[in-house]
């Protein structure tokens, strides 16, 4: 890049055109309609809702050969949504690849011996071959349920999440679901997520929430007592422990957590859930579906919260408090001032060594707007965040939440992803374990904010502490300072005879 960085929106639109010049004219056309500069929260606050000066555009195929990170529609589903439900069984029903890849990737935490009461941990695949492709795989899906049965007898339900072939040669999984749910007297869940399905795992999500409705809900009766200060969280999985944090906040404030999916949770809890008396959604994108259905069945409100960092805890606490009434507001005002010591001692800490710092954003989910003031209450600047798979009104959010001028970017492509990381150059880059090692190939910290890079939690105000430590550690690790790049190295024969590694030049 010859561009110099500049954090400003001419800047950002100069690089966007330069970065789409080594792109053939069809395709630069069709990828600009993914690039943009935020006018950002400044115009936002007026009433606007519109992100871009371009109008991003998003939710649309990838265009093939260019490298995107998407996942399928099978991975939104077994991924995202159900796999995390921890007494139920959840057989892929496909080609052990597909399931084996989904074997617990995500760090689900949950309480529960495994194997006994919990399987989140564990894989379950029917394992197609050849011969499955050619005769179908219902006898052989309906075998495997038994086996579950025979093996895990304290299995509270089985989901059937299909893969790519089964869409294709038809098997009827709903037929199967409903013959072994009557034989065993449990809930069994066909899930048509085939991973072909939609343009990625949006879809997936969509298609999981659409069967807890047509399959979970109102399917048994419950002994379940409601309460007026009974709330659902919809949409936090539980990531190294992110729904614990939420959950102390919550109850903390006189608040009766009565289901969490879907990290630990249980399907008793999904079940329960239309007699819950608001809904609380923390990943819009993934559950907003089944909580708009709450809301037009069973008159369930739902509010979106976010628990990433003090600023944003703190606005969403009052938030919530606000629904339930003035003494629930007085215990979230008093637990508001209950962590302000922690919160001052972590801004104390980590502020005057992330001050100043600039961060690029490349995330899933809610991530790529709900983290940003997180970083802001640390002294750091967002100077570009994008989606993988959201839509449009993720976008719009998203302009609640950004500075003016800052890179947007949707389903980016690799190629542009390392070229915009180039000419930026940012301080740090949080993105997924596919960016990884590319990006700290490059020079720069990188954080993996999928998953935490083996850390978390990073919801509520235990969880920011151990953000803002991670952020550090990244940033300013010793590591980045313990040698040159090839481009700045001194030969050893331009040194005086002292290599620039220090040794001696022999």
């Amino acid at each position: 890049m010859s561009l110099d960085y500049e954090n400003d929106g001419d800047f950002n639109s100069r690089l966007i055109d330069e970065v789409l010049s080594q792109y053939p004219d069809k395709t630069a056309k069709r990828r600009k309609k993914h690039l943009g500069v935020a006018k950002g929260r400044e115009e936002a606050e007026q009433g606007s809702d519109a992100l871009c000066e371009t109008g991003v555009k998003s939710n649309i195929k990838s265009i093939p050969g260019v490298m995107t990170v998407r996942g399928c529609a099978y991975a939104g589903s077994k991924g995202v949504v159900w796999g995390p439900i921890k007494d139920m069984v959840h057989i892929s029903h496909g080609p052990v690849g597909c399931g084996h890849y989904s074997w617990s990737q995500r760090r689900n935490y949950y309480v529960g011996l495994t194997g006994v009461e919990a399987f989140v941990t564990m894989q379950f695949t029917s394992d197609f071959q050849e011969k499955d492709i050619v005769f179908g795989g219902d006898k052989k899906l309906e075998k495997l349920i038994d086996e579950v049965e025979q093996l895990f007898p304290l299995n509270n339900g089985v989901s059937l999440q299909s893969e790519c072939p089964i869409g294709l040669i038809g098997d009827d999984i709903e037929a199967v679901a409903r013959k072994k749910a009557k034989e065993h007297d449990k809930t069994i869940v066909p899930v048509r997520c085939e991973g072909f399905r939609g343009v990625s795992q949006s879809l997936g999500h969509h298609i999981a929430n659409d069967a807890i409705r047509d399959w979970v809900f109102d399917k048994k009766e419950t002994d379940f007592e409601p309460s007026f200060f009974d709330v659902n969280v919809i949409g936090d999985y539980n990531i190294g422990g992110d729904a614990w944090a939420s959950r102390i906040l919550l109850e903390d404030m006189g608040l009766r957590v009565v289901g969490n999916w879907s990290g630990d949770a249980t399907l008793a809890e999904v079940e329960r859930a239309p007699k819950a008396t608001l809904n609380l959604i923390h990943c819009y994108r993934s559950m907003n579906y089944i909580a708009r259905h709450m809301e037009e069945k069973y008159g369930i409100p739902w509010m979106e919260y976010n628990f990433f960092g003090p600023s944003q805890i703190e606005a969403s606490l009052r938030n919530i408090a606000a629904f339930f009434g003035p003494e629930t507001q007085d215990k979230a005002e008093a637990l508001i001032t209950r962590y302000q010591p922690l919160v001052q001692a972590v801004t104390e800490k980590y502020r005057p060594r992330l001050i100043g710092k600039t961060v690029m954003l490349y995330v899933g989910g809610l991530r790529p707007r709900h983290v940003i003031t997180a970083y802001e209450d640390l002294g750091m600047e967002i100077v570009g965040t994008g989606y993988e798979f959201g839509h449009g009104d993720d976008y719009e959010r998203t302009g609640h939440y950004v500075k003016k001028g800052t890179l947007i970017y949707d389903d980016v492509t690799g190629y542009e992803l390392e070229s915009f990381i180039e000419a930026i150059r940012p301080d740090l880059v949080g993105s997924g374990i596919k960016e990884k090692y590319p990006v700290q190939k490059m020079g720069i910290p990188f954080r993996q904010m999928h998953s935490w890079d083996y850390s978390g939690p990073y919801h509520g105000y235990d969880g920011f502490a151990i953000f803002a430590r991670d952020m550090d550690l990244a940033i300013n690790n010793p590591v980045w300072g313990l040698y040159d790049p090839p481009w700045k190295e001194t030969h050893c024969s331009d040194a005086g005879g002292v290599c620039s590694c220090g040794r001696d030049d022999e």
